[in-house]
């Protein structure tokens, strides 16, 4: 329901209310935005659930014989679920377009890639909102600002200069396009781009692991 309950809002915003005028490679514009917008909840929820994650399940992560990890982890994994769900969604919609192509068989590569990247965030974030509460607010604003840093509400190919310097720099740009356009384009040329967030992916769950193991012995006495 979230995803199509910001499909709508944004809708009415962008479609209803200010028309404007857009790229013509984002038309039916509301089926580009949903193919930005079902993977950006899944990474956004992700986040933000991970943030307070460790502080909800203190009971948990106090016994000896529980992995910490298991909980960030765990919620990444039940927002892929939602993801999942929604999926079927999309695909009718595609379907009723006539945009379902066979690019979109390829849609596993950016989900893995995806996966990685938000567990290793995830990871990260939970570790360091149980030292620093305060994280967990700011994550919020931080989210948001990289919500309109991504290529959700406009067109990654039409973007020049300074802006186009920024979304190349954002890993989820490149996860984003990709599955922009093995949905809603119908092929698929962006392989640098999504393997070099294949690299981030990996750096960021390295990273996270890491974090992780070091603050793991004092999650217990913080939460």
């Amino acid at each position: 329901m979230n995803p199509l309950l910001q499909l709508l809002t944004y809708g009415l915003v962008f479609v209803v209310i200010l028309p404007g005028r857009r790229d013509p490679q984002m038309e039916p514009y509301l089926l580009f935005f949903f193919c930005g917008i079902l993977p950006w909840t899944w990474f956004n929820a992700s986040l933000l659930e991970a943030a307070s994650v460790l502080i909800a399940g203190g009971s948990l992560i106090k016994k000896v014989m529980f992995p910490a990890e298991v909980l960030p982890v765990v919620t990444v994994i039940t927002n892929l679920a939602h993801f999942v769900l929604g999926l079927p969604i999309l695909v009718a919609a595609l379907i009723f377009y006539g945009r379902l192509a066979p690019s979109a068989l390829l849609l596993p590569l950016p989900i893995l890639v995806q996966l990685v990247f938000t567990v290793g965030l995830a990871l990260i974030v939970s570790a360091l909102t149980v030292h620093f509460r305060d994280l967990q607010n700011i994550l919020g604003h931080l989210v948001h600002l990289w919500f309109f840093a991504s290529p959700i509400l406009y067109y990654y190919g039409a973007r020049t200069g300074r802006a186009r310097t920024l979304l190349r720099v954002n890993p989820m740009s490149h996860l984003l396009v990709s599955y922009q356009q093995m949905l809603f384009e119908g092929h698929f040329d962006h392989w640098k781009g999504l393997f070099a967030t294949a690299v981030v992916a990996l750096l960021a769950f390295w990273l996270g692991a890491f974090l992780f193991d070091r603050l793991r012995d004092t999650l217990a006495e913080e939460v």
